[in-house]
């Protein structure tokens, strides 16, 4: 069972003024989830939580993780405009893309953004474009397999990103020569890790590339930025990462490696999309249809054009019907949607307490990559996002889309 951060009278409330499908976003959740990060980490001086805008680009939550002291991680032109229009410039923005074009490019060195080069040939890129900035990082990809407890997490080798630790030491060599004086360390090895020795072990690797580096090349290395990963317990069996004991982990490698190495001076960065904001934004909609063939359907009004994680990835999410979490699970529903794909399913064979039409439906955990994935498919018309603001009332933060909105880009 799991818990919702609203309740129903607070959705009966909201339908006065906003229909479903919604997206509902918890502000005292996400500040105090911000909070323990930060405290987490406090024993390192530099340390700076770059929020990755791909997970959610809502500007007012991007704005309330600026008073909390985030700052961004863009990686692309729309997501630095966005990063801009809400004050957010400079070293507050770590630019990490691929296949970058040019213009991506020139909007990181206008912003002053820290620019983080995903290949060799990037370098040289780069130095066409204009002036090398001060201060620049580079991907790394150990390739092989990245295992914790003899568990394989990932397959860095399949990766499209970063550059191998010769391509490290020869990016960091030929940006010495173009006037670069301060260097980092990014990696992203694996995704949404239910553990707790997934950042310690990142960081003792990333830890001794950058002694590596440091010996080989002489360079000036600043910071370690830890990238993402670190996930949420989508079910609710699950166990909850310890981010006290994963910053105490990375503490322990810190000391251990840079100690001895006189480095212990590095700053610690993270991008913690789905740990910062997953938990703390669901989906709200309504069963609509009720359907009996060979299974059991309920119809919502939402779709996968508001949630696409379902479809794509067979991920599971939580499902609630609001006002029966005490009633047994004793119907088994496949959850769907409106498209004319067979995929369009919230959850398939669940079971749940018996689903009236009207109910309101809670599907928890799309506070990253929810609506920020969401397409128009069938024509289907994005949602609004609302956010339940710290007093309790409900502010609109980004309006539903209008069939207006979908022809404005037609030509006819």
């Amino acid at each position: 069972m799991k818990n919702t951060f609203v309740t129903l009278q607070q959705l009966e409330k909201i339908a006065q003024s906003y229909p479903t499908p919604y997206h509902l976003y918890d502000e005292k959740g996400i500040r105090e989830n911000v909070r323990r990060l930060l405290k987490a980490f406090s024993w390192n001086p530099g340390f700076k939580e770059y929020f990755a805008v791909k997970a959610t680009p809502t500007p007012a939550i991007l704005q309330i993780l600026k008073e909390e002291g985030c700052g961004t991680d863009c990686s692309s032109l729309t997501e630095l405009m966005l990063s801009e229009r809400c004050g957010i410039k400079g070293t507050d923005i770590m630019f990490s893309s691929n296949a970058t074009p040019p213009e991506e490019f020139l909007k990181a060195l206008e912003l002053g953004a820290i620019i983080n080069l995903d290949d060799l040939t990037h370098v040289e890129y780069l130095a066409n474009l204009g002036p090398m900035p001060e201060t620049i990082c580079c991907r790394y990809n150990p390739g092989g397999y990245f295992t914790i407890a003899n568990q394989i997490m990932d397959n860095p080798n399949d990766q499209k990103y970063g550059m191998t630790k010769e391509q490290m030491i020869d990016a960091y060599k030929k940006l010495m020569t173009l006037g670069v004086k301060n260097f980092g360390i990014h990696a992203f090895l694996a995704s949404n890790t239910i553990s707790n020795e997934y950042y310690p072990q990142l960081a003792a690797q990333l830890f001794e590339l950058a002694v590596d580096l440091k010996r080989e090349t002489g360079a000036n290395i600043r910071f370690v930025n830890l990238s993402g990963g670190i996930g949420i317990p989508y079910r609710p069996d699950q166990p909850e990462n310890d981010i006290m004991l994963i910053g105490e982990g990375v503490r322990r490698a810190y000391e251990n490696i840079l100690g001895p190495a006189g480095m212990d001076h590095l700053a610690i960065f993270t991008e913690l999309g789905r740990y910062i904001l997953g938990p703390y934004g669901c989906l709200v909609t309504k069963a609509v249809h009720k359907k009996h063939i060979y299974k059991e359907y309920i119809g919502l009004d939402a779709c996968a054009c508001n949630l696409m994680r379902p479809a794509m990835y067979g991920a599971y999410h939580h499902i609630t019907v609001m006002g029966k979490a005490q009633q047994p699970n004793d119907h088994v529903y496949d959850i769907t949607g409106s498209l004319c794909e067979n995929n369009d399913k919230f959850a398939i064979d669940r079971p749940l307490p018996e689903i009236d039409i009207g109910d309101f439906i809670v599907i928890h955990d799309t506070g990253a990559h929810g609506h920020s994935m969401g397409y128009n498919y069938n024509g289907k018309l994005r949602s609004a996002e609302l956010l339940l603001r710290e007093d309790g009332t409900v502010k609109l933060i980004r309006r539903a889309e209008t069939t207006a909105d979908y022809f404005a880009t037609a030509i006819f």
